[in-house]
């Protein structure tokens, strides 16, 4: 129930999208947990519940609706919890000034960028695609053991960014196919 800021128990508009959820801090999430969380969280907050309440009430199941649903995209989506996670444990991602990487994976990048410039058919974009999701896997997996096993907050960062790069890669190829197919 939604009254002065509180949905139930100690939580509040600023408690951690996990305290709010009712999970553990961790990467690895029952997506099916997850969502019967949000689906409950939302029958508390949603404000059709309030319409017959005051104008104080409607406002404060607003807050906790829009909050409800900004924590339940963010937990899941991988690359988003992954990164909320990060900064949490003050290992903030700060991918717009922060693009260091490792040497190997700056060459990987520069080979992906290359292999896509001579790509002229779908073929080609579909086998770097392919790779793409692999390398996507791959990093995944280094994420939830980096983050859930080690947890090495800033090794888990600089992945993040590489999943960043490889979700930014992974839209350049799609925009790429669709050009193929309008010609």
């Amino acid at each position: 129930m939604v009254s002065s800021g509180v949905v139930s128990g100690a939580l509040t508009l600023a408690s951690s999208d996990f305290e709010l959820f009712g999970l553990p801090p961790r990467f690895q999430l029952d997506p099916s947990q997850l969502e019967l969380q949000w689906k409950q969280l939302q029958k508390q907050v949603h404000p059709d519940f309030f319409s017959s309440q005051g104008a104080a009430d409607k406002r404060l199941a607003m807050q906790w609706s829009v909050r409800v649903n900004e924590a339940y995209q963010r937990l899941k989506n991988p690359l988003r919890r992954a990164a909320y996670l990060c900064e949490l444990h003050g290992a903030p991602i700060r991918a717009e000034d922060n693009t260091a990487m490792p040497a190997a994976f700056l060459m990987q990048q520069m080979q992906w960028r290359e292999d896509l410039d001579e790509a002229t058919d779908s073929v080609a974009i579909e086998a770097l695609q392919q790779q793409m999701a692999l390398e996507k896997q791959k990093l995944l997996q280094q994420c939830a053991d980096t983050l859930d096993q080690q947890q090495d907050w800033a090794q888990a960062a600089q992945t993040v960014r590489a999943l960043m790069f490889i979700e930014r890669f992974e839209h350049d190829l799609d925009n790429r196919f669709e050009r193929l197919d309008n010609n």
